[in-house]
């Protein structure tokens, strides 16, 4: 377990930011790469030792998943419809990398773009064989924390990509505080993705919650901007 986690964490540091965006033929070649990626993840954590359940994985468990991330896609749905309907809020919603889309590219975005090539291969690679992986090594506080930091790193580039795109946080200083406050988010939001995962016993709990934030983030994006 030792050596899979040796290889898991750099592996995991380095893909979204050095190794993903080099893909030819992007964005289908990340949804691609991403889902094989899936694949040799679950392969090896299976080969290694780990059971079905340790990865969330457990079919006995899917009725406790869907309660729990139902009911906290709910609560995301309900905060974009409030922000969509408050004049106020609504700009909060802008991004200007879906302002321009149109309804197919918009629907490829938010139904297999975001659900194959962004939230199962996460959940499966930070929730699911990461978190078992730590599990196995460390106290499950100590496990949590340290997933969720590497989904923090995880997300340095395409914070930076989002600044770029919106023009936003000009000059080294700012860009570098904002992408540290968003690896800090990201982090936070990986302790609760970890804790639905542990608390269900099932991946599709935070795999839902991750889902409805980043599709229908999308949507409400894209919709603010008309």
């Amino acid at each position: 377990m030792l050596v899979l986690a040796a290889v898991l964490v750099p592996a995991l540091g380095a893909w979204n930011n050095l190794v993903v965006h080099r893909l030819p033929g992007r964005p289908a070649s990340y949804v691609v790469a991403n889902v094989a990626a899936t694949a040799v993840l679950l392969a090896a954590a299976r080969a290694s030792g780990l059971s079905w359940g340790e990865l969330g994985l457990d079919r006995r468990r899917l009725a406790a998943g869907a309660r729990w991330g139902g009911s906290c896609a709910a609560v995301v749905a309900a905060g974009y419809g409030t922000a969509l309907a408050v004049p106020a809020l609504r700009p909060l919603l802008g991004d200007a990398r879906v302002a321009g889309l149109d309804g197919g590219e918009l629907a490829a975005q938010a139904l297999v773009r975001i659900p194959l090539g962004t939230v199962l291969w996460e959940e499966v690679a930070f929730r699911g064989v990461l978190l078992a992986t730590l599990g196995r090594l460390l106290p499950r506080r100590g496990a949590t924390a340290a997933s969720a930091a590497l989904f923090g790193i995880w997300h340095v580039r395409p914070t930076l990509a989002a600044l770029s795109a919106n023009d936003l946080a000009e000059g080294p200083l700012a860009r570098t505080g904002a992408v540290l406050l968003a690896c800090l988010g990201t982090a936070a939001a990986g302790v609760l993705f970890a804790e639905l995962r542990l608390r269900s016993g099932s991946l599709l709990a935070p795999a839902l919650l991750h889902l409805a934030t980043n599709s229908l983030g999308v949507l409400a994006g894209a919709a603010a901007s008309r």
